[in-house]
């Protein structure tokens, strides 16, 4: 099974749900890194990767997920994944991803967060 999105919006929250695969060897992280890039073009800065049914994912796909939101803490947004699990969690947790990527396995809480702002005295 190849990488399915779908988007859908809640609040100012761009939700992106991903379904399938993310791997090099089937192209569909170059079609994950085009459908972000699309996004981000398009003026979304909060945005939600459901990866609750992404059953598989490699470097080329983590280092997508990274580079998206990367590019988005330096515009002043933000990126947050929803559902890690399986072997995609396994994954995750290898590159240390859920060490810098804050993720949730409550829809409802994750998009709380996203109005949450801590700050600390300096």
């Amino acid at each position: 099974m190849g990488l399915h999105t779908s988007i859908r919006e809640s609040g100012d929250v761009t939700i992106m749900d991903l379904q399938g695969r993310s791997t090099i060897s089937g192209g569909e992280s170059e079609l994950l890194r085009v459908h972000l890039r699309e996004l981000v073009a398009k003026g979304v800065r909060k945005l939600l990767l459901n990866i609750g049914h992404l059953s598989k994912v490699d470097s080329s796909g983590v280092s997508i997920i990274i580079e998206t939101y990367v590019f988005l803490k330096r515009q002043g947004g933000d990126l947050k994944l929803l559902y890690p699990g399986g072997r995609v969690l396994q994954v995750l947790t290898v590159f240390h991803v859920l060490d810098i990527i804050p993720s949730f396995d409550d829809e409802a809480q994750a998009l709380a967060s996203f109005g949450l702002r801590s700050y600390s005295a300096q």
